[in-house]
């Protein structure tokens, strides 16, 4: 991969993330699926919230988009995971930015 298409590709992952955790409920949905265990069904997340279902449901698209959450279907529900490594890994790239300058 080139260099400009790597950091092309870098770019996008920062604007994915930072386009996820640039709403106030999507960052709640992080932090509650962290302090509950970091996995919920779709309906336990949707019930934490005053929003309808279909606004929960981009919510975590969204989230999803951006390699925040991984969802498995476990018979008829969707299970969020949270994935601290992608959240982690994107948020100190871009922080590292900043020390090569």
């Amino acid at each position: 991969m080139s260099r400009l298409r790597a950091s092309k590709r870098r770019l996008d992952d920062w604007n994915a993330v930072f386009r996820a955790l640039a709403h106030e409920s999507r960052r709640q949905i992080l932090l509650i699926l962290h302090y509950r265990g970091g996995s919920m069904t779709a309906g336990d997340v949707a019930g934490r919230f005053s929003c309808s279902w279909p606004t929960t449901t981009r919510h975590l698209g969204v989230l999803e988009e951006a390699g925040l959450v991984r969802v498995k279907k476990a018979g008829r529900e969707r299970v969020y995971e949270l994935d601290t490594e992608r959240l982690r890994s994107v948020t100190g790239d871009w922080l590292r930015a900043f020390d090569a300058t």
